[in-house]
């Protein structure tokens, strides 16, 4: 039987998000779970959903939710920004985890997942942080990714107008590309200077990934130059990483988290 969803509100007025919480069982010290989606992708996806079973299997927590305009969560998708589905993660993690967590952020997750790291650092909550898995890690996309791709008619319509509906194609239906997202995202860059997770970071990355090139994360794995990183590439692995091989990648990952923690 499907889980139904819990409902979080981060503040009065704001829109209800839908997450999915497992509790660790008695006795387990193992970090728990805490996964952020990519853009317009939510929390009960191939990846996430063996996120949970992973959980249930070794007796740990597991906690993900939708961001505003995503999946069952409330809120229109094309009101939302970066700052925002970051300030959402944040009041989640804060609300409804606790103790050490290993932060898994796939696609637009992994910039949240940084953008949420420094949040903490800012507050002296790095040690909830015992590591984080970014696959395909789209840091700063929406300068770097998507706007140089936008045909110039479309990037001045952006400007003009506020807003540009993409068209729907054979990956789903059409979404907006606001004018706000693009503003906030050059507010939230992260390349251009040092990166910081504040935790030993593994990097999942495929080479036909057509969405985030492998070049990417290389970038990025440079720009953690203070930072315990390691970079996976899988060579024929697309932008999802989702196959059987693709997600017993992501559990060694996680556990190589679990043995660094006991040696400490």
């Amino acid at each position: 039987m499907t889980q139904p969803a819990a409902f979080f509100q981060t503040a009065a007025g704001a829109p209800r998000l839908a997450y999915l919480a497992r509790p660790a069982k008695a006795k387990i010290a193992r970090p728990g779970l805490f996964w952020l989606g990519g853009f317009r992708s939510d929390m009960r996806g191939t990846k996430a959903e063996f996120l949970d079973s992973l959980a249930a299997e070794q007796g740990r927590a597991c906690l993900r939710f939708d961001y505003s305009g995503h999946g069952e969560s409330e809120g229109a998708f094309g009101e939302a920004t970066i700052g925002l589905w970051t300030a959402q993660a944040l009041a989640v993690f804060r609300a409804l985890t606790q103790g050490p967590q290993i932060v898994v952020g796939s696609s637009m997750g992994g910039w949240v997942a940084l953008l949420l790291a420094r949040a903490l650092a800012h507050t002296g909550e790095t040690e909830r942080l015992a590591g984080m898995v970014l696959i395909a890690p789209a840091v700063d996309f929406t300068e770097e990714l998507i706007w140089p791709q936008l045909p110039e008619p479309v990037r001045q319509a952006i400007a003009r107008d506020g807003a540009w509906m993409r068209p729907a194609n054979a990956y789903g239906e059409g979404y907006p590309l606001t004018r706000a997202l693009f503003e906030d995202g050059r507010r939230n860059s992260l390349f251009g200077g040092e990166i910081r997770a504040f935790c030993p970071v593994t990097i999942l990355q495929g080479m036909a990934d057509p969405d985030v090139p492998w070049p990417h994360a290389m970038r990025l794995v440079e720009s953690l130059a203070s930072d315990p990183t390691t970079i996976t590439l899988i060579k024929d692995g697309d932008h999802r990483l989702s196959r059987p091989q693709d997600l017993a990648a992501l559990k060694q990952a996680i556990e190589r988290f679990d043995d660094e923690t006991k040696a400490k």
